[in-house]
């Protein structure tokens, strides 16, 4: 499961961006818009230029909600016995902190990694990237990496946006929204069309017996993809 747009109902770091961050920081963006760098190179170089303290960042972070049926969702997933993993592009301390805000039982995360280097400044590392690979956490590795830890399973994403894309076409089922949904449709890729996770969660009980996916019935993972 992705992050931010998915989990989050906003992209962390554009917001952080727009309130913390120094000049430059849109010309980074638009460079990765135009395919000239990855998007774990914008990341890191946009993570330099934020300009916040942990009292600034922890305030604004208290502004930032999740999508509010994904504690149910997630609730329901674990007591089906199904891993969940999120998976994000993002930053990793703004999703440990908005779920255990929700009281969220916080699943494996694969994501990058924000560290604070001075009083005002911050960088990021990417434990989860891979080679070839132009994002910070490669979301195609993660589902990969879910297929061979748990053989005989399906995997299902649930996301949003670009860095979806490619898990999309190495997983047996996605719940999409925005630019996903379009994505998939565009590519004939196996979907399911969601607005959030009460949706997500209602359509539980067709994962559990295979319907959403004939003819096979077999279990399935509820794995995360990115933002």
């Amino acid at each position: 499961c992705d992050f931010d747009g998915t989990i989050g109902l906003l992209d962390t770091i554009d917001t952080l961006l727009h309130r913390f961050g120094q000049p430059g920081w849109k010309t980074l963006e638009e460079d990765w818009l135009a395919g000239r760098m990855g998007s774990g190179e914008c990341m890191r170089r946009q993570v330099a230029l934020l300009d916040m303290d942990a009292d600034e960042f922890a305030d604004h972070l208290s502004t930032l909600d999740i999508d509010p049926a994904f504690p149910a969702f997630a609730a329901a997933v674990a007591a089906r016995g199904w891993p969940l993993e999120i998976v994000s592009d993002g930053l990793d301390q703004p999703i440990r902190i908005l779920l255990a805000r929700s009281a969220v039982t916080m699943p494996p995360l694969a994501s990058n990694a924000l560290h604070q280097v001075s009083e005002r400044r911050w960088s990021l590392t990417s434990p989860h990237a891979a080679p070839g690979c132009a994002a910070g956490t490669c979301k195609c590795a993660r589902a990969e990496r879910a297929r061979r830890t748990h053989r005989g399973t399906r995997v299902l994403l649930v996301g949003d946006g670009g860095s979806d894309f490619c898990a999309a076409a190495h997983v047996d089922h996605v719940f999409a929204k925005h630019k996903l949904l379009a994505h998939c449709r565009r590519h004939g890729i196996a979907h399911t069309a969601i607005g959030g996770f009460s949706d997500a969660l209602a359509l539980l009980p067709s994962l559990h017996d295979g319907s959403l996916f004939p003819p096979a019935s077999i279990p399935v993972e509820a794995a995360i993809s990115p933002a």
